[in-house]
This record gives structure tokens, sequence and C-alpha cells, in this order.
């Protein structure tokens, strides 16, 4: 046994004994619901830590989150669901089955290729109570809004239906625009709600095209914003000014300046 199944193995122990009888009062009454909010904020951790390439934090976080999979098998296993090893030996056994150009008969597929045949698989592995499904029902309900519409969008190109150029989906962004435009005129509520949504639909479609991922461009817009306001706030409370009291003109110059 090498090194790191030892560590892995004593990893699955430390959570059995924190589970166990006489073992950590806050761990025994966890169950699999309770620790979804946990397990979401590692990720999100995680995320950041890999888009700072801060190496050692994502390290930390990996292992946080490593944490909570085997919380939940543990959960699982009392209960006489599954255990971490079928958790292990399922992943296995579908990395497998899924690159069947490394595993099986070799062949030399692009990324988009790989991406199209895990598709086909997948649709090929389905279970008969999951016949009724579509290709779209598999994505989670649960991702966020921007990261939902990249992948329902991805899934369908797929299959073909899918703009052929960045400049058709810019069209239908002006397209889009225009209709926003209407409904605010209109003041209709209803309208304006969802031709707000069509248009930031066609923002991640175009986005999708130009292969950036919206999810993190935004992420990158949203530090930028707060570095920026919390300059801003520093250099008014410098000059003896709270954000209430202070003038628009005033925090205008100090953004001004941030962005410098």
């Amino acid at each position: 046994m090498s090194d790191n199944d030892k560590s892995f193995n004593r990893l699955v122990e430390i959570l059995k004994a924190l589970r166990a009888p006489g073992g950590c009062n806050w761990d025994r009454a966890q169950t699999s619901e309770s620790l979804l909010p946990y397990m979401i904020e590692e990720t999100y951790e995680a995320v950041e830590a890999a888009e700072s390439e801060d190496h050692a934090k994502l390290k930390e976080e990996l292992g946080d989150i490593l944490l909570h999979i085997i919380f939940q098998a543990e959960i699982a296993e009392e209960k006489g669901q599954f255990s971490i090893e079928d958790v292990v030996a399922t992943v296995t056994q579908k990395m497998i089955e899924r690159h069947p150009h490394v595993f099986g008969i070799r062949k030399d597929l692009t990324p988009e290729q790989v991406r199209e045949n895990w598709e086909a698989v997948k649709m090929q592995k389905r279970q008969p109570e999951e016949n009724g499904k579509t290709v779209l029902s598999g994505v989670p309900k649960t991702m966020p809004a921007l990261l939902k519409a990249y992948r329902v969008q991805e899934k369908a190109a797929q299959f073909g239906f899918d703009w052929e150029r960045p400049e058709d989906v810019f069209a239908k962004i002006e397209e889009e625009l225009a209709e926003f435009r209407t409904a605010l005129a209109d003041e209709d509520t209803a309208a304006i709600k969802d031709e707000l949504g069509d248009l930031l639909f066609s923002l991640v479609n175009f986005a999708r095209h130009i292969q950036a991922e919206p999810e993190g461009c935004l992420n990158g817009t949203i530090r930028k914003f707060t570095d920026r306001f919390d300059k801003m706030e520093k250099a008014l409370l410098a000059e003896g000014l709270t954000l209430k009291q202070a003038t628009l003109e005033r925090m205008e110059y100090h953004w001004q300046q941030a962005k410098k």
C-alpha cells in the first residue's frame, strides 16, 4: 500500500471515528442535507483559489472538498446505501467507459471530439428508468445561472443546434437588446424581465462562441469593481468622509483615481 493510499484510508478512518458513538457530537449530528451548504461553500473557495493561482490554498480547499465527499459517503454507508469504495469504483469505471479512445481502440481525438464521445457514451449508458430524460435534463437545476446557461447551450450545440459564427450571435444580442428597449418603453414589467433574460442568455452564447467562460468573466469584473470600490472608500475615509457623507462627485474622483 502506497503512502497516498494510507493517507486516504486514514482520512476515512477519522470520519468513521468522528461519527461513531463517543465521537464528535457535531459530526454525529450532521445529515447529508445539513452538510450541503458547507460542501458548496468549500467548492466555491476551491474555485477562487484556482482562479487566483494560489496553489497552497487550492491544495487545502481540495482537501476540504475531499473531506466532504468522504463524509457524505460515510453517512450513506451508515444507511446501507453505498460506501466510499463504491464511489471510487463507480467513477473509475465511468472514466474507462467514457475514454474508449484511450482504454479501448486507441485514437488521437481532438478535445471537441472527446467531449462529443463523452456525451454519446453517457446517452448509451442511461438506465431504463432514465430513458424518458432529455439531453438537457442532466444539467443540475441548482447550478449558477450563467454556468447553467453555458452548459445548456454547449449540450445543444453538440447536436448541431447552434449558431455558426460569433457574428451571428452578436446580431442576436442586438435583436434582444432592441426588444428589451421596447419592453422598457412600454413599461411592461413581465416583458422587461423576460427580455432581460433573453439578452443575458444571448451574451452567454456569445461568450461561449469566443471561448470565454462567462462565470469567470463576471467574477473577474466583480473582483475589479470590489477592488476599486474599496480603494475609493479608503481614500474617502482618509479625507474624514464616510460613503454616506461623500458627494457623488467626490466618489467619482476617487473612483477614477482607483482605476489608475
